[in-house]
């Protein structure tokens, strides 16, 4: 990483590592692990960016009370975020509590594709247990909530003293009407609404979006007088995790609905890649990334125009590619395409900043290394390090890499892209290899 000129690396805790039952006794090899990495991290003059929850609850916690489905885990939460602003807060500056809670709301409670696996979509005939069109929003609540108190209990605690910044990583795709008429229009910012507005709305305005509200009606827990207080302006900065673009319009008929009686599908709105039988880009290694450069820009540009400007790190970009046998060392390691990738959209995102001045601050690649993406497992390579699987795990530096080393190095007249740019590792489920060598 230093070879590389990064200034900053984002990484995860696990939960699960610190207490291991979720709450009670600290495990002290766990804290002592990251103190480690955080320690040769600032030795290297890089500036760890250190994120709570990414994805793995304490299977106690599950097993106790169903995890995020609970109040209680509100206050187990806190006691965990405390916990590491304690141990790690008078040298982590940067912390991020939650990593895309709409992917944990959606893939863990309505599709059922994600820990935990639960959904009610055909009739339970994909998860045992579940039910789409409620628990989703119940877990979203419960992640605000958990959000919030973290966050008071970092300015309460550890604030005046470790001077720290406390965000949040959403997830978000742009949405692009797929017609220039008005219905279109009015889904691509429901898909918005029910997107990155599902948590930005909240932190921003004190409550959801009024679409949501009118849709999802009862089913949407109320934010509170006292809640609003609390969620309302939680946040220091806010990180962006940001892939693609899609198209959207309206369902009129509300098919998607009527089938799957889901929280997908109270939006209202269909999504596609495609108009006309044209892609909106080309399509990278997996079949829902297509390459869409002024996405990026949009989206900065509308969240500084709906959310007033907030500080915003993009932290999570890139892009993937197939993962084959068939395929030589010598063409992986050749990942042109993911220069161009990363080229254009920080081409874009540099217009955001300088053209449009969105307040933008900071850049991270998913991923360092290539990794165990989720559901794709090892199918496809995000990384601009090439993992060799078959010889002891090697990491041999794609042409990417070297593309960035050369920007960051300032030797490039493509040098000033952006204002800064981070690189980010993985999942904490891959630190274990990552580190292991060291």
């Amino acid at each position: 990483m230093k070879d590389l000129r990064m200034d900053a690396y984002r990484f995860s805790i696990s939960w699960s590592r610190i207490f291991p039952n979720g709450t009670g006794e600290v495990n002290p090899d766990g804290v002592k692990y990251y103190n480690s990495l955080i320690d040769a991290l600032l030795a290297k003059g890089i500036k760890p960016y250190v994120t709570l929850y990414h994805w793995d609850l304490p299977q106690a916690l599950e097993d106790r009370y169903e995890g995020w489905l609970s109040r209680e885990v509100v206050d187990d939460f806190e006691h965990y975020a405390f916990t590491c602003f304690k141990a790690f807060g008078d040298r982590v500056k940067y912390w991020i509590t939650f990593n895309e809670p709409h992917g944990v709301s959606i893939q863990g409670y309505d599709t059922g594709i994600q820990a935990p696996g639960r959904c009610s979509l055909l009739g339970h005939w994909f998860c045992k247990k579940g039910k789409s069109s409620v628990e989703p929003y119940i877990v979203a609540h419960n992640i605000l909530l958990s959000h919030a108190a973290a966050y008071h209990t970092y300015q309460r605690n550890f604030k005046e003293k470790q001077r720290g910044q406390i965000g949040i990583s959403l997830d978000a795709k742009w949405y692009e009407p797929m017609s220039d008429c008005d219905e279109d229009k009015d889904a691509a910012r429901r898909a918005m609404d029910f997107g990155l507005g599902w948590f930005m709305d909240p932190l921003i305005n004190g409550d959801y979006p009024a679409s949501m509200k009118s849709l999802v009606e009862e089913r949407l827990p109320k934010i509170t007088p006292e809640m609003y207080k609390t969620i309302k302006g939680a946040f220091d900065y806010v990180g962006i995790n940001h892939y693609t673009t899609l198209y959207a319009r309206n369902d009129r008929t509300r098919i998607r609905k009527l089938i799957l009686q889901d929280a997908s599908s109270d939006s209202a709105v269909i999504t596609s890649s495609f108009r006309g039988g044209v892609a909106i880009g080309e399509r990278a290694g997996s079949s829902w990334l297509h390459i869409v450069p002024w996405g990026i820009r949009k989206l900065a540009v509308y969240v500084k125009d709906i959310y007033g400007n907030p500080p915003v790190f993009i932290t999570e970009n890139g892009m993937d590619e197939k993962n084959s046998p068939f395929i030589d060392m010598e063409k992986a390691l050749k990942d042109d395409k993911r220069i161009g990738f990363h080229r254009d959209y920080l081409s874009n995102l540099s217009a955001a900043i300088r053209n449009d001045e969105c307040d933008v601050r900071g850049y991270f690649v998913w991923s360092l290394l290539d990794n165990w993406e989720w559901n794709s497992g090892y199918t496809v390579r995000f990384g601009i390090y090439y993992v060799d699987y078959k010889n002891n795990l090697t990491r041999i530096p794609k042409a990417s890499a070297r593309w960035f080393q050369t920007i960051l190095s300032g030797s490039s007249s493509t040098s000033d892209s952006s204002k800064l740019i981070l690189l980010e590792e993985a999942t904490e489920q891959q630190q274990e290899y990552k580190f292991q060598e060291k």
